[in-house]
């Protein structure tokens, strides 16, 4: 329904109906319509009421008294946003999508939802830099402030030798990740899923390592002047190098910033154990257990994306924690629908001599084979999307490895992407995220920009790094020990 806004320098209103104001009240108000100049007062025991003539680009507001005389005015609107109901708000009364400009301080709310993600190289050719970009991140490869200069060389040198690998990798799956466009569909699906509740909302995409960059979806943002914004990391269980690393990007930006630091943020940091997350999990792993000659008999294998276990122990990263919960839940909603399979959760996608989370994917595979298990299930529980770690690394390497191994039955459970009742969920988080809303401190990430510190290009620092760099990089021994004493 059209329908329009005025503003009210009385703020005592209650709104009873679609346009009428408490007839039980005596309402003094005072309307100003500036560049007409046309402005009225009238006192009522009656009603209000507001017709919208949209249809003759003019509106008409009139009053009626309690002696039966009425006022009334017409003027031309002004189109504003979609809103679906009524709202009053410190004198200012609105409906619908049409409004008039006043004197009053009315502001229009508007909700943003930025969802968070790695990124991927959507070309051969952007391996390299997105691998640089991954591997200069301080959260990703963590030095000491002393040696902090060899971020840069040994990110360098990671994605030079790296690269030729991971480009067959991609080349595999078709070129490139599908993540961004995976992404670009789950944000469009959100949107949709927040009108259905009745929220209208611009739902922006930011990579941390790839286009488009966290950066450009802030600097959108603020140019769509949102008013208060929900932060989503497509991310169920948080991490110090996932939605740690995003988030002290965010923090960094709001800080430098003097509209952003007054902005109301809502963080959503992690969503593992939401319902409606477990229940889609179950879902997608009862469908394809179906797909087995004897469902009963199928081992569910949970893969996890690894982190170094150094995160765990000395960085106090719960993402081990949240796996191992997450698993859990995911389990007892099985076992509550009558599947009762046997389970086991690994960790895959280690890079680098460092020791990561145990045990290994391609480990227990190996492993599992050896115990005679014959049906297996690969859930990819820490990926909402497809990319590479699942299309490439999970079907085709470990997948290969399982069958070498001794598994005959191979199954894979598809990642969520946009399956409805994950997208709603999402939706819900984001409704119950709202009203939680704050500024973000300066002060937030002070001591996370203390940790990490900033780069100074320095050439004698810089050939310097780059040569320890080379040497640790091809000598696995001493990569282990300077990490041992130093790091």
């Amino acid at each position: 329904m059209d329908a329009i806004a005025f503003s009210a320098a009385h703020s005592n209103m209650k709104l009873l109906d679609s346009n009428t104001l408490n007839p039980d009240r005596t309402v003094s108000t005072s309307f100003s319509v500036p560049k007409s100049h046309v402005s009225f007062s009238c006192k009522s025991s009656g009603k209000l009421q507001v017709r919208d003539k949209s249809r003759t680009q003019g509106l008409v507001v009139s009053c009626s008294s309690s002696n039966g005389q009425g006022l009334q005015l017409s003027g031309p609107v002004e189109k504003r946003g979609r809103l679906g109901q009524a709202f009053c708000s410190v004198g200012t009364v609105s409906y619908g999508e049409f409004a008039l400009e006043s004197h009053s301080q009315a502001v229009e709310e508007k909700v943003g939802v930025l969802l968070l993600n790695l990124g991927g190289p959507e070309t051969l050719d952007d391996v390299q830099p997105f691998l640089y970009n991954l591997f200069a991140d301080p959260d990703i490869i963590r030095l000491p402030r002393l040696f902090r200069f060899l971020q840069e060389p040994l990110a360098k040198l990671i994605s030079t030798f790296r690269a030729l690998k991971s480009k067959e990798g991609y080349a595999s799956i078709g070129g490139g990740s599908p993540l961004r466009k995976i992404t670009d569909e789950q944000a469009q699906a959100l949107k949709m899923a927040l009108e259905e509740k009745n929220i209208s909302a611009n739902v922006y995409v930011g990579m941390r390592y790839w286009y488009p960059f966290t950066e450009e979806a802030i600097q959108q943002i603020k140019r769509d002047g949102i008013t208060k914004l929900v932060v989503l990391p497509l991310y169920p269980q948080y991490s110090i190098s996932t939605t740690g690393s995003s988030i002290r990007v965010l923090q960094k930006i709001f800080r430098e910033d003097a509209y952003l630091s007054t902005l109301p943020v809502s963080i959503i940091k992690s969503w593992y154990q939401r319902e409606g997350y477990i229940k889609s999990m179950a879902d997608l792993i009862q469908a394809e257990l179906k797909n087995f000659v004897n469902p009963q008999e199928v081992m569910i294998f949970f893969s996890a994306h690894g982190v170094p276990v150094s995160y765990v122990e000395n960085a106090g990263d719960p993402y081990k924690d949240e796996m191992e919960e997450c698993i859990y839940l995911i389990m007892q909603e099985l076992k509550a629908r009558g599947v009762g399979n046997e389970h086991t959760l690994a960790y895959q996608s280690r890079v680098g001599p460092v020791q990561w989370l145990k045990p290994y994917t391609d480990e227990v595979l190996v492993e599992l084979g050896q115990k005679g298990i014959k049906s297996l299930l690969a859930v990819p529980v820490s990926f909402v999307s497809e990319h590479i770690e699942t299309l490439e690394e999970i079907d085709m390497e470990y997948k290969h490895l399982a069958l070498e191994s001794g598994i005959e039955n191979w199954g894979r459970v598809p990642a969520l992407n946009c399956k409805s009742s994950f997208i709603v969920d999402l939706a819900d988080a984001v409704v119950e995220a709202l009203p939680s809303a704050t500024a973000l401190s300066p002060h937030a990430s002070s001591a996370d920009t203390n940790n990490h510190g900033s780069f100074r290009f320095d050439p004698i620092r810089l050939l310097f790094g780059s040569i320890l760099a080379f040497i640790l990089l091809l000598s696995p021994k001493a990569f282990l020990a300077f990490r041992n004493n130093f790091i």
